[in-house]
Formats: structure tokens, sequence, C-alpha cells
């Protein structure tokens, strides 16, 4: 094997490893369903409340039938309701 080619090509190798490890961490973090905090035309799904049935539907801002996904832990603290739950 050529030495000059090999280099460069695991070099690369490595860093592309390197890139990728912040994405796999940030795609480990639990998410949740808040219902109550998504904007309208910005919902992630359909409406629990069958007033839609697709994501970026929501006519109103803050609707409790709608959800945005965020991570565990924010949800309240956003003033929504984890699931739809109190």
């Amino acid at each position: 094997m050529n030495s000059k080619l090999g280099r460069p090509a695991l070099i690369a190798a490595a860093l592309a490893g390197l890139a990728a490890a912040p994405i796999t961490a940030a795609h480990a973090t639990e998410k949740v369903q808040c219902y109550g905090i998504a904007k309208a035309g910005q919902n992630d799904c359909a409406s629990k409340t069958g007033v839609h049935s697709c994501a970026g539907e929501a006519k109103v801002d803050n609707d409790q039938g709608d959800f945005k996904t965020v991570p565990k832990g924010t949800c309240t603290k956003l003033g929504g309701k984890v699931d739809g739950k109190t």
C-alpha cells in the first residue's frame, strides 16, 4: 500500500469519527411530547383532540391539544404539560 495515500485516509476517517460523536450524544437525550407550547403552524404531529391530522396545522398558539417534542425536564419550564397530563 502506498503510505502517501494511506495516512490521509486514516486521518480523514479519524476526523469523521470525531465529528459524528456529538451527534450521537444529542440523539441520546430523552424527549417528551409537551402539550400547550406549540405556536400556530409549528406543532409536531396531529392534534389529540382531532382538530387536524398532521404536523404544522395548529391554528392557534398554545393549544392544549397540540404538542412540540422537547428534551425531558423542559416542558413544565416552558408552561406546558407532558403528554397532556397535569
